[in-house]
């Protein structure tokens, strides 16, 4: 029975140390050498490192200033791009480190699980904060930091005290990243699009001949959400030419290329539109 036990809280601990670490990673170290040096938490002997009074101050000198950093629009996405090439091999380190003494073929596993659940949470924040951006106020910001900073203490709390729990929880997370993911990564590229078209860097699409709706983007994009729903028909005109729908699906094909619509929805539209 304590042999299982110590299983379910070593798993516990691999899984919140790099789910933390993608987050914010000097929290998290701060969390284990303080509970680490003052007896509160037994790190495996591969992570008794991180109770080392350098450590600790490294870790919260290095956490004084990302406490401003992540609070400051802008700043706080350059910080987290930065910091792709930190968390991710920390959190695959530190994983491997919590496993404690085990073969090197087990270690080597748990880094590779702990790196891809830090890949997962980072890029998680990472999208989040940049959608936040697009806000001009600033108290989202903060808002979305401050808790950020409230989880990472209160999930390795849950890991250490109540590690079924947050097992349960780490793998809800995980499965909302994956459903959330793939929206960021469009709205992302979207968002970046607009900033290069505003540059000049990349050329804005052509003016269309059609309605403002049909003409817009976004317009296009809730139009066909109306008319899956049966909200909206949405009928071709009498005079549509073969010219209307080439330009029609080219502007499909540019939504696509931009990730405003999915490919499921792009197969969708140009069936219709060959149809009609």
């Amino acid at each position: 029975m304590e042999s299982y036990e110590a299983l379910v809280t070593t798993i516990a601990l691999t899984m919140g140390v790099s789910w933390a670490s993608g987050i914010n990673l000097y929290a998290a170290l701060l969390v284990l050498g303080l509970g680490g040096a003052s007896g509160n938490i037994a790190l495996p002997a591969e992570l008794a490192v991180v109770q080392e009074p350098l450590v600790i101050a490294a870790a919260g000198f290095m956490y004084f200033i990302e406490f401003f950093a992540d609070k400051t629009p802008g700043v706080d996405s350059s910080w987290d791009v930065l910091h792709t090439f930190i968390r991710i091999p920390a959190g695959a380190a530190l994983a491997a480190g919590a496993v404690g003494d085990v073969t090197p073929a087990l270690s080597i596993a748990a880094g590779i699980v702990g790196g891809g659940i830090a890949a997962t949470s980072h890029a998680t924040k990472t999208g989040t904060r940049l959608a936040i951006n697009t806000s001009p106020e600033p108290v989202t910001n903060w808002t979305a930091s401050i808790l950020e900073d409230v989880m990472v203490i209160a999930g390795l709390w849950t890991a250490l005290n109540h590690p079924w729990l947050f097992i349960v929880l780490a793998i809800g997370f995980l499965c909302l990243a994956a459903w959330l993911l793939p929206k960021l990564w469009r709205f992302i590229k979207l968002v970046f699009r607009k900033i290069g078209e505003f540059l000049g860097v990349l050329d804005k699409p052509a003016p269309s001949t059609e309605s403002p709706i049909a003409d817009s983007s976004v317009g296009s994009f809730a139009m066909d959400n109306l008319v899956d729903r049966g909200e909206a028909t949405y009928s071709e005109p009498a005079s549509a030419t073969i010219e209307d729908r080439y330009s029609r699906l080219q502007r499909l094909k540019s939504l696509l290329d931009a990730g405003a619509i999915t490919p499921e929805e792009y197969e969708k539209e140009k069936k219709r539109l060959l149809e009609d």
